[in-house]
């Protein structure tokens, strides 16, 4: 069978992602392998997955804690060193690619929306690659605000004045990865390019993000296949991964992710915001606080507090989930038919908050806001019932969008076959 490579960010929630589609591969019988710097590998759980490690020199062992520590921490004069550390991978990768991937004879390339560089390389060496888009999508398309962006959708002129304003000054913040993207194809000989969405694949791109949960779109290119979370089925487990009190209480489950665990003070807000309408809350942390930290929310109104928690398991049992806005966790939210609260920080986040409030599938609020500005809208989301019933409607999209083992049927036609796979009416 084939020897694919999968070009990625080193971000847990992407190649959670990524780790199912090529768990779904291998069981297809073609070998995976994972190009990446050497911290990478710690994030993935699956020991059939190979490894190649690059960029000894510029990305050394131990240096993704840094990268992880700017991305937990997005304001300000961060930004900048985020964009630099983002072009400063791409190069990278553009440099080292080239000798990794010959040297694994791989026969295709399975590349994150998000990392420009596997795209370039494939098309440089003449290798098929098929696009993954593990968060909102990069395509863009006039009247559509970029993913970063916390717009709400509208259509008159004001809107779409806007919504071009804001491309203009998110081009202005990233012209040093644009700069990056720009020299590396003139280096290969492409066609001019210099931004994300120019790296994507023709044979055929896959979302995450399905049409139900996306704004409208009109422009999306043949090729681009919306299938839904890229999930491997769960093993059976018949033990529930929290057991409430015994209570009346209705049951809040606050997540912010791997990278925002840390924000004792916004888990603060969320507990007093909690005790306010008599709610039962549990955090998952994720290892971002400390165990005294733990026992001062329990003090602030949380009735539990822990590192990690089985979300599916949470979801089935919470009457509401509070979240920084990621993607996976709304999806799961949507299956689950649990309303959603966004907090949304930093980038996706506010556009797929932005969503979640334009399809009536929950509120936002700022993560400055007070415990009574929360406290206002959990109530909103605990008793009026259009929440949930606005979840159950989306849930068979999301059951009939193909998931992971429709993203596999696409990935090998498409890099067996090197045409595109056009996607067919769902």
């Amino acid at each position: 069978m084939s020897h694919y490579a999968v070009v990625a960010p080193p971000l847990y929630s992407h190649v959670r992602a990524l780790e199912a589609l090529a768990g779904a591969l291998i069981a297809r019988g073609h070998q995976i392998t994972f190009v990446q710097q050497a911290d990478a590998q710690t994030l993935l759980n699956d020991k059939r997955i190979g490894f190649y490690a690059v960029g000894a020199e510029t990305h050394p062992a131990g240096s993704l804690a840094a990268t992880l520590r700017l991305l937990a921490n997005p304001s300000g004069l961060s930004i900048r060193r985020i964009i630099a550390d983002l072009a400063a991978t791409t190069d990278m990768l553009c440099r080292e690619l080239p000798v990794a991937l010959e040297k694994l004879n791989i026969d295709g390339l399975i590349v994150d929306q998000m990392e420009a560089a596997g795209g370039i390389v494939a098309e440089a060496l003449g290798l098929p690659f098929v696009s993954v888009a593990c968060a909102l999508p990069v395509n863009r398309e006039p009247g559509v605000p970029l993913p970063v962006m916390p717009f709400d959708y509208a259509t008159d002129e004001r809107a779409r004045r806007l919504y071009e304003a804001s491309k203009k000054v998110y081009d202005w913040l990233m012209r040093g990865h644009g700069r990056i993207i720009a020299l590396h194809a003139r280096r290969f000989g492409l066609s001019p390019r210099d931004a994300l969405h120019n790296c994507l694949s023709p044979l055929a791109q896959i979302s995450q993000t399905i049409p139900e949960l996306d704004f409208p779109r009109q422009t999306l290119p043949a090729c681009f296949h919306a299938v839904g979370p890229l999930r491997l089925a769960p093993a059976a487990d018949d033990q529930p991964g929290f057991l409430p009190s015994q209570s009346a209480r209705p049951l809040i489950f606050a997540s912010l992710g791997t990278l925002q665990g840390h924000r004792y003070g916004l888990f603060r807000t969320l507990a007093r915001a909690c005790r306010r309408v008599d709610a039962e809350l549990l955090i998952a942390h994720c290892g971002g606080l400390s165990e005294a930290q733990a026992a001062r929310l329990k003090a602030h109104g949380a009735a539990h507090v822990t590192d990690f928690a089985n979300q599916q398991q949470m979801l089935r049992q919470a009457q509401v989930v509070i979240t920084h806005g990621g993607l996976n966790t709304v999806m799961d939210a949507i299956v689950n038919r649990t309303p959603v609260l966004a907090v949304p920080i930093a980038f996706d986040q506010p556009g797929v908050a932005a969503r979640v409030t334009y399809h009536g599938l929950g509120r936002r609020v700022s993560r400055f806001a007070g415990s009574d500005a929360v406290a206002h809208n959990l109530k909103q989301l605990l008793y009026d019932e259009r929440y949930r019933n606005n979840m159950a409607a989306l849930r068979p999209a999301i059951q009939r969008a193909g998931g992971v083992e429709l993203a596999a049927d696409i990935v090998e036609r498409a890099l067996c076959e090197r045409r595109a796979i056009i996607a067919e009416a769902r």
